[in-house]
Order: C-alpha cells, then structure tokens, then sequence
C-alpha cells in the first residue's frame, strides 16, 4: 500500500453534491469521509456505531433529543451510539467523518439521502 498526504481542500474541490459522503482514507476498519453538508438531513440513530463530525468550513447545528450543539470550523462533535440526531447545515458546511465501516450515511431511516455505495477518491 503506497503511502500518501491528504489535502482536504484539494479533495473538497473534486465534487459538488450534498450529503453524499466521499471515502478519503481507511484505518483499523474505519473510514474517513468528506461531505458537503446543505440544509437539514434526516432524524436518525446508528444503533452499534459511533460517528464523529469534524466541521472543516461553516457551521453545523446537530439535534439531539435535548439540546441543540453548534459545532464550528476547527470544532468536532462525537455522536455516540443508539443517539438520535440531526444533522443541519447553516449555508453550505464542509465536515470530515469518523465512523466505521458498517455506518450508513442515513443510520435506521432509509430514504432520498441514503447513499449505500460510497465513492472512494
């Protein structure tokens, strides 16, 4: 396996769609993901992963059962397991994802956002 960096911006620039998340790296049976994030995503829970949001550029507002968070650039938020949340992207937010590789974008709930084959670039 070749080793190489990463450059998010570079990678960032090579696609346009919301909530499609792009596979970037691979470790230890999990994945790091890019994703242009716009407007509001579905309520929903991963009942056996835990994911983390690293917002790179914007602002993210995750809803959870009882609060609100604000996550901005340069802040990262870890959604654990079973937690209901709802990601919501104040103009258009850029973010890098943790999770594992089982993870489904859209978690218990199937529909329009739901991306089962992930692209890798």
């Amino acid at each position: 396996m070749e080793i190489n960096t990463v450059n998010l911006k570079d990678k960032f620039d090579l696609f346009s769609e919301h909530w499609n998340p792009k596979i970037v790296g691979e470790l230890n049976g999990q994945l790091v993901k890019l994703a242009k994030l716009k407007g509001e995503f579905v309520l929903h829970q991963h009942e056996h992963e835990d994911e983390m949001f690293l917002v790179i550029e914007g602002k993210l507002l995750m809803e959870l059962v009882d609060k609100t968070l604000e996550i901005k650039a340069g802040e990262f938020v870890i959604i654990p397991k079973g937690s209901m949340h709802k990601p919501i992207a104040i103009g258009e937010v850029k973010v890098l994802l943790f999770e594992p590789k089982s993870t489904l974008n859209t978690g218990d709930t199937e529909n329009q956002f739901t991306v089962k084959k992930l692209d890798k670039i």
